[in-house]
């Protein structure tokens, strides 16, 4: 089977590598959009399980040019929908058009409903579907005229891992947060510290990784209720993530955060028991100007206020100078901030090493490394450091 795991700009290539991981065959990234592969159900279960950074996982069941409606009606039709969908299935149509002749949605999820409801016809010998059953979700894509007819594997984005219910101002969302970790130079073995943590989401997110957890071990998938789907199979894939979570568990981790904001650490607080890492992530209320970071050196990780998210330019300016000033005071720690201040490396003080750029939500934002060496230098054996 075809799938593709769509994900958020700069992200295609670590979606990519996740799948090659994952053992998915014929891996190709895609431009824009994230990555296709082949595999199978159970396949298309582990990359909703495992991958962190992609937004949605579909399956392919058709691809064909679309220059007209009546074009769009009999590639619909030549698909064979009762290999998919059951006699009482819910099929709701989500179109998107762009570039194409055929540019209305609303038009599309009309032509494309009609269609698959005359192919069902044929296939279950009725003239009226009550659609009462499990819900499968048909998505049709026009890209330069050409169709493209997946059914949604995942249901809910996979940012939404499960743990956090409560949001603070601005909150990142979770797969982003998992690319900043991931493109970062920090290791499992290393401390990693967030001086201005918010709710948390990025000390959740590198914990999963230091601990080896899938990221949607505690989220249902819209294929586990396909009526095609293999459900004892389907559970075997996440019965093997949740031993290989539990397996992670016994490994120390040393994460840590702060935030000036006592609703915040608050939040993060329930968002940490929420994720079912409650006393393995250490959060306090603190002013960035009070941290001090000792012993083994790790890596200083944050999504700092910057102008366009918080309304004042100057705050985050502000901001920027302190963690310059933290990254002063603590010799031999790498620091990874990302920001949509176009003056961020001058109130640092310093140009970064590496940047990378991403968006969050329409704000495109530069991912900042200043790093004093090479990953491999500032790893080591798992002493605990302390912090003021």
């Amino acid at each position: 089977m075809k799938w593709i795991a769509s994900a958020a700009f700069g992200m295609e290539g670590l979606t990519g590598r996740d799948l090659k991981r994952l053992g998915a065959e014929d891996v190709r990234v895609l431009n824009v959009g994230g990555a296709e592969f082949s595999g199978t159900l159970e396949s298309a279960m582990k990359a909703n399980l495992w991958l962190r950074c992609a937004d949605h996982i579909s399956l392919v069941v058709g691809e064909f040019p679309a220059r007209s409606f009546e074009e769009l009606f009999e590639g619909i039709r030549r698909i064979e929908w009762a290999d998919y969908l059951a006699r009482d299935s819910a099929f709701p149509v989500r179109a998107r058009c762009v570039k194409s002749v055929l540019m209305s949605q609303t038009d599309t999820q009309k032509i494309v409903k009609k269609a698959v409801v005359e192919k069902l016809k044929g296939a279950y010998g009725v003239s009226w579907f009550e659609e009462t059953g499990a819900t499968v979700q048909i998505d049709v894509s026009i890209r330069g005229d050409v169709a493209t007819v997946s059914l949604d594997a995942s249901g809910e984005p996979l940012s939404r891992r499960g743990y956090r219910t409560w949001n603070g101002e601005a909150p990142l969302r979770e797969t982003l947060a998992a690319a900043l970790i991931l493109t970062s130079g920090w290791h499992p073995w290393q401390p990693l510290y967030d001086p201005c943590c918010g709710t948390g989401t990025l000390l959740i997110e590198a914990a999963f990784i230091a601990l080896n957890r899938a990221p949607g071990l505690r989220r249902p998938f819209a294929m586990e209720k396909w009526p095609f789907a293999d459900v004892s199979a389907l559970e075997r894939v996440r019965r093997e993530a949740q031993s290989r979570s539990d397996e992670g568990q016994q490994r120390e981790i040393r994460i840590a955060g702060s935030d000036i904001d006592p609703e915040a650490i608050e939040l993060a607080r329930r968002h940490i028991r929420q994720a079912g890492l409650g006393g393995r992530i250490e959060v306090e209320v603190m002013d960035m100007r009070d941290v001090v970071l000792k012993g083994e050196p790790g890596a200083i990780v944050a999504n700092p206020p910057y102008g366009e998210r918080i309304g004042d330019r100057r705050v985050a300016h502000v901001v920027a100078r302190q963690l310059g000033e933290l990254s002063r005071r603590c010799p031999g720690w790498n620091v990874y901030a990302f920001s949509a201040d176009m003056g961020f490396e001058r109130e640092f003080g310093r140009r970064a090493d590496r940047r990378r750029r991403f968006y969050n939500g329409r704000i495109e934002c530069e991912y900042h490394m200043f790093e004093n060496g090479t990953p491999a230098q500032n790893g080591g054996a798992h002493t605990r450091g302390g912090r003021k």
